[in-house]
């Protein structure tokens, strides 16, 4: 008898537990995706000039990822990020050229755009799944806002092919570069944007000189800017989805422009206009940053009036390293030392914000910019959010890809993962528990391949000098002792390994090639 009630008892227990599960809903995620944000512009890591409340809560209140990687520019961590491959897998994807979508109804039709987009980019495979399918198959309700997809130019039916329901924004990177867009698309169709009459979408000049800032602030043919008209639109889809009785869970990923350049902004943040320390280029430039925290701040807002915070994700990240896009004779290079003068050869000399006159030492006291195989140039930023799920004020050291999401995506949303990926789940990570780690993360970049081992060892590729180089990144945050004639055993095993990565052609590590539709 006793037997019989203890197993009785155990049979209610497992009885009550299905049922909770069973009515737990699946949560609702968002992917806030930043363009060219270096961690050092944020609060989080030490920003003193910017302000960035809303992501800081984020990184503050939720898990903060301090060893994540994107890519080392847009379009191969936006291929990396939707594929769950990292970027050297060339034979997976190639890069369209932007710029086709100017020509719109200026020469060319949609579909003889399409025709000519479709003819060059490489198809997916039958079997091929996306991040947006996780999603789909999972029973989410899947939209893109933005800067949609790798580029650098796509169509609806490839957007589609990727698992979107519902996407609207740019579908060429070219255009993305001007703020004031004269039309954009949604689910296909175009929508034009009155008030924006510029075929460039209002693109702005580089760098200090009295000509570029009055062009600048010539609002001439730009009337409405891009990231209030998407903000918008993703603001009304989270009313909408939260009204629908169906109560189906969906996903959203919102790849920003900002604050990639060149520089533009409606107005200055008050908080900069009487800094006299900073250049009018860099006031602006910190307007755009403080633009994307506000917006951080709205979407975390409305889930709230919707009563929707308590069960969505907020995933906060980026694609790539910082830029400098407010350089200025004798006050900011990239590419020169303003203390000696000397141009970066990248093999001992490279740049430090300190080196180069960064203000806001956007790439966080490490070496190296945006398309460089230096930190500087992949580390991002990667907070998690989900209101009293995720242990708030939490820091990992566990080394993450922006192609691991796609896999953890799939264990968060209960659908299986795929061993085919590169990228594997840390989704575990994020609930306290032990997660299976990556042996190395492997990354392009225009100066050729780069493998990180989970201990901490780094070996870069110089592919047009030819040249190796090992550092041990626990010990050398900077990347200033080079370490590969020290140990020539583990140089040549990572060589081995990072070489196989590239599919056996170094070639592959210099990112995909670019083909014009």
């Amino acid at each position: 008898m006793k037997n019989r009630g203890l197993q009785f008892l155990f049979g209610m227990v497992v009885l009550v537990n299905t049922m909770m599960l069973a009515q737990e809903k699946q949560p609702n995620i968002i992917l806030i995706y930043a363009d060219d944000l270096g961690r050092g512009l944020l609060g989080t890591y030490g920003q003193n000039i910017i302000s960035t409340p809303n992501i800081d809560k984020l990184a503050n209140e939720g898990l903060r990822f301090d060893n994540a990687y994107g890519s080392h520019y847009c379009s191969p961590a936006r291929a990396s990020l939707l594929t769950g491959m990292h970027d050297c897998r060339t034979d997976q994807y190639n890069i369209t050229q932007a710029g086709i979508y100017m020509k719109l109804d200026n020469g060319l039709s949609l579909d003889q755009i399409k025709d000519r987009v479709n003819a060059v980019a490489m198809p997916a495979k039958k079997d091929m799944v996306f991040l947006a399918e996780v999603a789909q198959k999972a029973g989410y309700t899947t939209a893109e806002f933005g800067k949609l997809e790798w580029g650098f130019s796509t169509t609806t039916e490839r957007l589609e092919r990727h698992g979107w329901d519902y996407h609207y924004g740019y579908y060429d990177h070219q255009r993305c570069h001007g703020f004031y867009p004269s039309f954009l698309f949604e689910n296909g169709k175009k929508v034009y944007i009155p008030g924006n009459t510029l075929i460039d979408c209002g693109k702005n000049p580089e760098g200090k000189s009295p000509e570029n800032y009055k062009k600048r602030w010539d609002m001439t043919g730009r009337k409405v800017y891009s990231e209030n008209i998407i903000m918008d639109k993703l603001l009304d889809y989270l009313e909408v989805q939260s009204k629908k009785e169906s109560g189906q869970p969906f996903f959203v990923y919102f790849p920003s422009q900002l604050p990639h350049g060149p520089i533009s902004i409606p107005e200055v943040a008050p908080e900069f206009k009487n800094n006299p320390n900073l250049s009018e280029l860099e006031k602006e430039y910190a307007s755009m940053v403080k633009m994307l925290d506000t917006d951080v701040g709205r979407i975390y807002t409305k889930l709230e009036e919707l009563g929707d915070l308590d069960n969505t994700i907020l995933v906060f990240t980026g694609d790539n390293g910082h830029e400098l896009y407010y350089h200025q004779k004798d006050r900011c290079d990239k590419t020169h030392d303003l203390t000696t003068g000397q141009t970066y050869n990248n093999i001992n000399t490279k740049f430090y914000s300190h080196l180069g006159g960064d203000v806001f030492d956007g790439n966080d006291g490490m070496a190296g910019l945006k398309r460089s195989n230096w930190e500087g140039g992949v580390r991002v930023p990667l907070f998690w959010y989900w209101k009293g799920r995720i242990k708030p004020g939490t820091i990992s050291n566990q080394m993450v890809s922006n192609y691991d999401f796609l896999n953890t995506l799939a264990e968060i949303v209960g659908a299986k993962t795929h061993k085919e990926k590169d990228g594997v789940s840390y989704a575990k990570t994020l609930f306290g528990k032990k997660s299976k780690e990556r042996k190395y993360t492997v990354y392009s970049s225009t100066m050729g391949p780069a493998l990180v081992t989970k201990e901490g060892w780094k070996l870069r590729y110089l592919l047009k000098k030819n040249v190796f180089q090992l550092y041990y990144l626990p010990n050398d945050y900077k990347e200033e002792n080079e370490l590969s004639s020290k140990y020539k055993k583990k140089t040549e095993s990572l060589k081995e390994i990072l070489f196989k990565e590239c599919n056996n052609n170094w070639q592959n590590g210099v990112s995909a090639n670019k083909v014009k539709p």
